[in-house]
């Protein structure tokens, strides 16, 4: 478990070098057609981020929690990712992926197999979400160097 949680508190630091020196116009730049910009894939990020903070929380505090689903599409179409701040997502993502990384630790072992209901995958333990907000951090920081190795080109 200290593995896993090593990775997760480390995941905003890796955000940050995967974004560090592109400016502005960079960030919102487009690339690769039909992708979204680093900006909105920040943006993304940021939602994700809360989305699982939230059902890690659930699973912690409540028994029988349900996990809601959310469409990241529609998050992305309807709330404006281009006007949002790059920079003010990144720091929800490092504060929020901080705060819980001290939740994590004070859990007993048998915490991470506690289970709450998602609304669309079914049962999940505390274990499982914590590793997909890894994996899918994990997965967008790929998008953000290819874009950024298009960039340079």
């Amino acid at each position: 478990m200290k593995q896993l949680l090593e990775e997760y508190s480390t995941g905003a630091q890796k955000l940050a070098q995967g974004i560090a020196g592109l400016s502005p116009e960079q960030m919102r730049a487009v690339p690769i057609p039909g992708k979204w910009s680093t900006h909105q894939v920040v943006i993304h990020l940021c939602d994700a981020e809360l989305a699982f903070a939230d059902r890690i929380k659930r699973i912690i505090a409540m028994d029988n929690a349900v996990l809601l689903a959310w469409d990241e599409n529609g998050f992305s179409s309807k709330l404006n990712y281009e006007k949002q701040s790059a920079e003010d997502a990144m720091l929800l993502i490092e504060a929020t992926r901080r705060q819980l990384t001290r939740v994590l630790r004070c859990q007993p072992p048998e915490a991470f197999s506690r289970v709450g209901e998602h609304s669309e995958r079914g049962p999940q333990t505390l274990q499982v979400v914590v590793e997909y907000a890894i994996k899918h951090l994990d997965h967008h920081l790929k998008f953000i160097a290819e874009k950024r190795e298009k960039l340079m080109k």
